[in-house]
């Protein structure tokens, strides 16, 4: 039983839009920020890296609709994305005034960790183009309609930018859903973000108004908990372990509540250390459950991006496999764990060896 029914190929000219941020991730390798004399950069955000992924590791047709401050910078990340095959159209270029005074591009120092160190994030992000994107910016009708796109993607790292990205969310989703595109959404909780602007509380607000509008709800359980409101049992947020049966044990308030919820997926994530990561992922759909293989003592270089390399995976399987809820979740397990051997926020996988993964392939070479 196909647990989504997306739009026809055909009929659409993209297979994902993404609505988020693109920021500039500054690297400093295997050193830390505060000591670092040079960086590598990347582009990446929440939202963006599952259109790329999409596009890179599945071959799909895909978009991004956000802003950037026209200036160096910005053509920096335009290059990155156009690197990415991902389709720049709808980019909003706003004017720098120079300095920064009123729009700017987003920055993202991020250190990967390693043992007993965690990964640290630090991001400066205030007064960004993409929140300053506004609802009518965009010509919706058009992009969904007269274009047609099969899905859509974005989520609560691009909500909590400001007031206007989460009202620019909610037109397109209501206006994705009006088209009969389905919609995904990543809770992606981060408490930086909401801390200024209300916390939890505003974070749940939001959050809870835009799910109605939600046909695959993917978060893990601090998400849940800190976006939508629902605990999951017996399980401590912080160790960043979660049992699959507590994940069950959850949905079913969840689907009680948010009827329009097809899909509901979340990662199973246990840390060993920031470079020995247990890893594995749950689903449900069509009242029923699936779960991927389980990975334990995977190995990582760089964990960023992986839940958003997770989502692209399930995305693709539901979108080419008639809504196969069980491959779906293979395929996003399987491409999570790959992107998280190789640096950056985006993944370097190829389908071939995802598909490998799935089979049980090891890690000898191949020549």
């Amino acid at each position: 039983m196909s647990v989504v029914t997306p739009r026809p190929t055909d009929d659409c000219r993209f297979d994902l839009v993404s609505l988020g941020e693109i920021m500039l991730r500054l690297d400093p390798g295997e050193g830390r920020v505060r000591t670092a004399r040079e960086f590598r950069v990347w582009e990446g955000g929440g939202e963006y890296n599952v259109a790329r992924g999409l596009r890179r590791c599945f071959g799909l047709r895909t978009a991004v609709v956000t802003a950037l401050a026209d200036n160096e910078v910005g053509r920096l990340l335009e290059d990155l994305v156009l690197q990415g095959g991902v389709d720049t159209r709808f980019i909003t270029w706003m004017p720098y005034d120079g300095i920064g005074r009123t729009v700017r591009n987003g920055l993202n120092f991020t250190e990967r960790g390693f043992g007993v160190r965690g990964a640290v994030g630090t991001s400066d992000r205030g007064h960004t183009a993409a929140g300053r994107l506004k609802p009518d910016d965009v010509d919706w009708d058009h992009l969904f309609g007269t274009l047609g796109v099969r899905w859509l993607h974005t989520g609560g790292i691009y909500a909590a930018l400001s007031e206007t990205a989460a009202q620019t969310a909610e037109a397109a989703m209501t206006a994705a859903r009006r088209h009969g595109t389905l919609v995904s959404y990543d809770l992606n909780y981060r408490p930086s973000l909401w801390q200024a602007v209300g916390g939890q509380e505003r974070a749940r607000e939001v959050n809870r108004r835009l799910a109605r509008l939600v046909d695959v709800m993917i978060g893990n359980e601090e998400d849940f908990t800190a976006c939508l409101g629902f605990e999951v049992p017996d399980t401590d947020i912080h160790s960043g372990a979660l049992d699959a049966g507590n994940f069950k044990a959850m949905i079913a308030s969840v689907a009680q509540e948010y009827p329009n919820f097809k899909v509901v997926a979340t990662t199973l994530r246990g840390v060993r250390s920031a470079t020995v990561n247990d890893w594995g992922a749950v689903a449900w759909g069509g009242g029923a459950f699936a779960e991927a293989t389980h990975r334990p003592g995977l190995e990582i270089l760089d964990r960023v991006g992986g839940g958003d390399s997770f989502a692209s995976g399930l995305i693709y399987g539901l979108l080419e496999h008639a809504g196969d809820l069980a491959l779906a979740v293979e395929y996003g397990a399987a491409h999570g764990a790959l992107a998280m051997t190789t640096p950056g926020d985006t993944s370097m996988a190829s389908r071939t060896e995802v598909e490998a993964l799935m089979r049980g392939a090891g890690a000898r070479v191949r020549r």
